[in-house]
């Protein structure tokens, strides 16, 4: 990417599973960049500097840098670290399905219950296949949070083991036939054109029940 600006469109664009950034990028540094996106999302940052002191080391930090690395570096050492943070990300992101086993997500009328394998659109009962509640669940513990097919895939890989990304096409599409008032203008289960799927924080409109 040539400058900040580019960082933060694909960042938005593309959700990678991690970002690397320099501090001395032009446009809005490399600072910049970690404190707009960190306010938009928990994506691991990595931050290359060649700034050593301890002030600079702690402003990156504190705009939520998940760590730095100086320069002069070695490739491997990178490597390293990247395959530290991703592994530190992944097992979070494992802990998070853990805890949210036994929640109920309340989104609108819609009420998904984690621990009770249960969806309702107010007081009806929804049927879903293990998939397609695998993905429910997964939008339904973060409204609001824009998941690429990709991130979709990997954590709800284990209710299907035939899955694709074509696969959350379709559950998706079954999805909106079970929730939605109007499955061609959803208001609960969004798509985000470019990156993936999303639910609605505050579903409204005629195609919410």
């Amino acid at each position: 990417m040539h400058d900040g600006h580019a960082a933060i469109d694909q960042a938005r664009r593309w959700r990678p599973d991690l970002l690397i950034l320099d501090v001395m990028m032009p446009g809005p540094d490399g600072l910049e960049v970690c404190g707009t996106l960190r306010a938009e999302s928990r994506l691991p940052v990595l931050m290359l500097t060649a700034r050593s002191t301890e002030d600079d080391l702690l402003l990156g930090l504190e705009l939520g840098a998940d760590d730095y690395l100086t320069k002069p570096y070695s490739p491997r050492e990178l490597m390293a670290r990247v395959r530290a943070l991703l592994r530190r990300s992944q097992a979070t992101a494992a802990e998070a399905v853990t805890a949210a086993e036994s929640r109920v997500f309340r989104v609108g009328a819609l009420a998904v219950d984690a621990g009770r394998h249960e969806v309702r659109i107010g007081e009806r009962f929804v049927e879903c296949t293990p998939g397609e509640f695998a993905l429910l669940a997964t939008l339904a513990a973060q409204p609001g949070r824009v998941f690429t097919r990709q991130q979709l895939l990997e954590l709800t890989r284990g209710f299907d083991r035939y899955i694709t990304e074509r696969t959350i096409d379709v559950h998706v599409m079954n999805l909106r036939k079970k929730i939605e008032r109007e499955p061609a203008r959803p208001a609960y289960l969004l798509t985000v054109y470019g990156v993936g799927y999303k639910l609605s924080d505050a579903p409204g409109g005629s195609g919410a029940p």
